[in-house]
């Protein structure tokens, strides 16, 4: 084949990739979308760096994408390496004096460091902060046998806007401040809703270790309005952990989120997955159209 002629199949090739590429690449030009970035994932620097690239890629074409992580695993060995016991009331922590120092030290000084890191590392431009920082997550507390546990209370997204109106990509430590100073910690999926909530997000990305929200037979639901998640909770089809995030969703779209997608967060370029191609990934939930 000649030079011009194999020449002019590839150009033909690529234009027909790009007409097709290119509008599912702009659909979300413009969008705000707040992930939340857990689970086993956060331990594995491949999948570290595999999320780092998808944030990227968001951001360069156009999607203005804040990350929200956790950090319990990485919590619970520096707990046990210094020695710190935990209690624990009805399965959950009691985040003591002691506990909220160590908390914060792996989340704002470890893990976040960790996130901003890669993702500037994949050419993104992050800045690690966490809830207490320009005063973003007000906090009051979540319930008193818990401890130093913190339920957003007022949001203050000015310092998101900033950031993002520079082109900056937020990488948030889900800490929170109460009205004397006091430094709450705050479930990362909790937190990462309140944030999607304040800015009236597009969507929110809720990676978890598991495919989605299951029905009675064990298949993920690709699709669920607000009533269907509360009549499947109500019938015991969604409990336990899954209960957690589905009222984080309905919370969330309750306060102006468009969408909330809880997604596996295991499975490579998740994130593209659900916001690049027209099957989707994981289950969205959004109001009845």
């Amino acid at each position: 084949m000649k030079r011009q002629d194999f020449m002019e199949r590839d150009f033909a090739a690529t234009a027909a990739t790009l007409n097709y590429a290119l509008p599912m690449l702009q659909r979300y030009a413009g969008a705000t979308v707040v992930v939340k970035f857990g689970g086993n994932a956060m331990g594995d620097d491949d999948a570290i760096a595999s999320f780092a690239r998808d944030i990227v890629l968001m951001r360069l074409v156009g999607v203005n994408p804040i990350v929200v992580h956790g950090g319990g695993p990485m919590i619970n060995e520096m707990l046990d390496k210094l020695g710190i016991q935990s209690s624990f009331v009805r399965g959950k922590r009691i985040t003591d004096k002691a506990t909220v120092e160590v908390v914060e030290a792996v989340l704002s000084g470890v893990v976040n460091k960790r996130i901003v890191q890669a993702i500037n590392a994949q050419g993104g431009k992050a800045v690690g902060i966490s809830g207490k920082d320009g005063s973003l997550m007000k906090c009051i507390q979540a319930d008193p046998e818990l401890g130093f546990v913190g339920q957003p209370s007022e949001m203050n997204p000015s310092v998101l806007t900033s950031l993002m109106g520079n082109e900056m990509i937020p990488v948030i430590a889900p800490l929170g401040f109460g009205d004397d100073g006091t430094t709450y910690n705050v479930n990362g999926d909790t937190a990462a809703g309140a944030i999607a909530a304040a800015l009236k997000a597009d969507r929110l990305l809720l990676l978890t270790d598991v495919t989605g929200v299951k029905n009675a037979d064990g298949d993920v639901v690709t699709e669920l309005t607000p009533d269907t998640v509360r009549d499947m909770t109500t019938s015991g089809v969604i409990a336990g952990g899954m209960i957690p995030k589905t009222e984080t969703a309905l919370d969330a779209i309750e306060n102006g989120v468009r969408a909330v997608v809880i997604l596996d967060g295991r499975v490579a370029n998740a994130c593209l997955l659900e916001l690049y191609t027209e099957q989707g990934a994981g289950s969205m939930i959004r109001p009845a159209r």
